[in-house]
């Protein structure tokens, strides 16, 4: 009876381990999303701010390239959801957050093209630090809610910067945001599943 329980209280932690395991295993903790974000925008404004400083173009808006982004986006959260037998409340919530932003953007996008607002980028730099905040502050993971409050900070001060300067500020926002923490995250998912 007593070797019963052991083997009960094996597969209990067992079975733990394992929710851990896959709960851990999101877009979001392995790195692969904020990582992915981060290179995208801090590539997108540098090579903006390189053109309007420099004088050229490369024959198209950069910025296409985040909707064309959203493609492999979308394709690993099918397949993710597919492999996944349990979701986790916290990643649920985390999915409602990040498609909310998501949409903001669209809707961003959408409102910068029909009004043209004085300091676009400021409305964009406001937008990115709510979803980094609140993962942040959900997971405790501290370099978000950091990259969050850098957003915010650069949205502030890019009302007192002249364009195209203010491309600068949001590659740091997006650099403090999304690649620092998305560095972190993919160092520390590889070492877990090292092992």
């Amino acid at each position: 009876m007593s070797e019963e329980k052991q083997l009960t209280e094996k597969e209990s932690l067992e079975l733990i381990a394992s929710m851990i395991s896959k709960a851990k295993n999101s877009y979001i903790d392995s790195g692969v999303g904020p990582l992915y974000w981060g290179i995208l925008i801090t590539f997108c404004s540098l090579m903006s701010y390189a053109e309007y400083s420099l004088h050229f173009s490369i024959g198209f808006d950069i910025w296409l390239l985040a909707f064309f982004a959203l493609i492999p986006q979308i394709y690993y959260a099918i397949r993710s959801k597919k492999q996944k037998k349990f979701t986790a409340h916290e990643e649920s919530i985390m999915n409602f957050v990040w498609s909310t932003f998501a949409i903001c953007m669209f809707l961003l996008s959408f409102y910068n093209g029909v009004a043209h607002p004085a300091h676009p980028t400021a409305l964009y730099m406001m937008v990115y630090g709510i979803p980094t905040f609140i993962t942040g502050g959900i997971r405790k993971f501290k370099p978000m809610i950091i990259g969050g409050i850098v957003c915010w900070i650069c949205s502030l001060t890019s009302l007192y910067i002249s364009f195209p300067n203010t491309l600068l500020l949001m590659t740091v926002s997006s650099t403090f945001a999304w690649l620092i923490p998305g560095i972190i995250l993919r160092r520390r998912y590889l070492k877990l599943k090292h092992v």
